[in-house]
């Protein structure tokens, strides 16, 4: 027993206490330093603790690099390209005792999902103004942050209506979106950037006739309000560790700016302003200029939902053309994503056709305009006539 003594306390802290609540309040201290330190329990930002079950093998070195050329490109990042993955997360702050952090696999991860499931984005266009079902056109978008923005951003810019004018001035048509295409990343960047990861809900991009809402699960900080959204405001990201590599790549702005670009933008192209709410979560609501008819919609419109690549690759297939050089113009380098996310709508739409229908896949397919192609590019043409 007096052995058992001696080594308890050897072990042991002595401190005198004059009141009862000075011991409560020792205790529960030092039960909340011994669950943190035993990583029962978060007392920091989600993003900055470490993700259960992973290990610097789930992050991919390509993704690594493609930030470090973009943010040297963009912001002056002072890292070289050929610096090493470790580094390059110890520079950034997404490692905890040498494991990758929340942030680090949503930003980098070769499959964030796997360790964060609700982190994908759905997106859901509806010809109506209410959500009914059978929903024409679904996705489900997996991947890293800088993909679900992208992939999301693609969704809908494909599906709005576009001006296209003519190359009389230059190469490059000009065009106009609906709805311009920064005010769209601007509320879908926010809706990734500071949502809260800790729920089970996904981020909603939700396209009807007359308006785009994006909802997010999380909430404003304690600091902002809905007034305060439409005011100059300091940024208060709810992932900060997060933020950092989507500012640096130029994704986001760290100055609390974006609602008001928004909203400025919005008056230019003649646009209500956008509306913020917080319901179940956080909502952005942004108007289309005219509600869209698609049941009086003629077989060849110039309000067909394309985006400028998709009208610069109909210009293209006057005359057969391979993949490569249709990806050339959008700047893509994954075929997947190409297809799925450019593609396959002028297919579908019965706009450009393959040379080689039977062998979709054959190292010589080529894709031209399809009859309905040529009279949709003369339609632009008679408009702006």
């Amino acid at each position: 027993m007096q052995e058992l003594i001696r080594k308890a306390g050897n072990q042991l802290i002595r401190r005198r206490f004059i009141t009862i609540a000075e011991l409560i309040a020792a205790v529960y201290a030092s039960l909340v330093q011994y669950l943190e330190d035993q990583e029962l329990i978060r007392v920091g930002p989600f993003d900055s603790t470490f993700c259960r079950n992973a290990s610097l093998d789930d992050l991919s070195e390509e993704k690594i690099g493609w930030f470090l050329r973009n943010a040297h490109r963009a912001r002056g990042f002072p890292l070289l390209e050929d610096t090493g993955s470790a580094d390059v997360l110890t520079h950034l702050n997404l490692l905890d005792r040498g494991r990758p952090t929340h942030a680090a696999i949503l930003l980098f991860g070769k499959q964030p999902q796997r360790f964060l499931i609700s982190s994908e984005i759905k997106c859901a266009h509806f010809h109506g103004t209410e959500v009914a079902k059978p929903i024409p056109s679904y996705q489900v978008y997996k991947g890293t942050v800088f993909d679900l923005v992208d992939q999301a951003v693609d969704f809908v810019m494909s599906r709005i209506n576009l001006w296209v004018g003519t190359r009389k001035d230059g190469p490059q048509a000009p065009v106009k979106y609906e709805i311009p295409r920064e005010v769209v990343s601007e509320a879908i960047v926010n809706a990734v950037a500071h949502r809260d990861y800790t729920s089970n809900g996904s981020v909603q991009v939700m396209l009807f006739a007359d308006r785009l809402e994006i909802w997010n699960p999380g909430n404003l900080p304690p600091s902002l309000s809905l007034e305060k959204l439409r005011e100059h405001h300091g940024s208060v990201p709810g992932n900060p560790l997060l933020a950092e590599p989507l500012y640096l790549t130029k994704y986001i702005e760290r100055m609390g700016t974006g609602t008001l670009d928004m909203i400025r933008r919005c008056h230019e192209a003649g646009l209500p302003e956008p509306e913020f709410t917080i319901s179940d979560g956080f909502v952005t609501t942004l108007h289309r200029k005219t509600p869209v008819t698609p049941e009086v919609t003629p077989q060849v419109s110039t309000k067909l939902a394309l985006s400028r690549h998709q009208v610069d690759i109909l210009h293209e297939c006057l005359i057969d053309k391979p993949l490569q050089v249709l990806m050339e113009i959008t700047g893509r380098s994954d075929r997947t994503k190409f297809r799925n996310q450019v593609l396959n709508t002028l297919l579908q739409d019965d706009l450009i056709e393959m040379t080689i229908p039977d062998k979709p896949r054959s190292s010589k397919q080529k894709y031209r305009l399809t009859e309905k192609g040529k009279a949709f590019l003369e339609s632009i043409q008679e408009d702006d006539e």
